[in-house]
């Protein structure tokens, strides 16, 4: 009885000439996948070539809900801008603070917020200059997230800060799509009426 059912199968597909061609259901939920897979975004924002490369190394197996890290890079302030605005969905910020002026970091992180208007984005600032700045000041005045001065940053406490950054970046976004989602059934709704 199963080798007839099997054959009755087989003679079914060789009667329907699309019985090969993909369901657009499951091309949907493939490229859904896809999307969903993409890397997380951070940049390393520093103007030594050197903390790039290290910082790559230590979170190069990093991944996070089952997504890997995709590295952006600047080498200055105006850079940073540069790569956010043509980069919006940039999860994590490694923002050093000394760079072409004292305190170009601390500009970056308050264009991040006011002229970007990026609130999701988590910026975590680095300095090589420890006790450079009040951290308490810093964190309120600037809207960041974690300050380290970088020889406290050890690999392990890079990758706890960065994985526990994604997760509340995850959470914002998520957040934000049900507003922006709510807000257009609410617009829908006020329309048919």
């Amino acid at each position: 009885m199963n080798s007839k059912t099997a054959s009755d199968s087989a003679a079914t597909a060789a009667d329907d000439p699309d019985w090969l061609v993909d369901d657009p259901h499951t091309a949907s939920e493939a490229a859904d996948l896809a999307q969903a897979a993409a890397p997380w975004r951070v940049l390393i924002v520093d103007d030594d070539v050197d903390v790039h490369v290290v910082t790559k190394f230590a979170l190069s197996q990093a991944s996070f809900q089952g997504r890997r890290l995709s590295f952006l890079h600047a080498y200055s302030g105006l850079e940073a801008l540069a790569v956010l605005r043509s980069t919006p969905d940039v999860a994590v910020v490694l923002l050093d603070v000394i760079m072409e002026s004292q305190d170009a970091g601390l500009q970056v992180a308050r264009q991040i917020r006011e002229e970007l208007h990026n609130s999701a984005v988590r910026i975590i600032l680095r300095t090589g200059q420890p006790g450079q700045a009040l951290e308490h000041r810093i964190i309120v005045d600037y809207d960041i997230n974690d300050f380290w001065c970088k020889t406290d940053l050890t690999t392990r406490k890079l990758f706890t800060t960065v994985i526990s950054s994604l997760r509340t970046y995850a959470s914002l976004r998520e957040a934000q799509q049900q507003v922006a989602e709510l807000a257009a059934a609410l617009e829908h709704q006020g329309g048919r009426h």
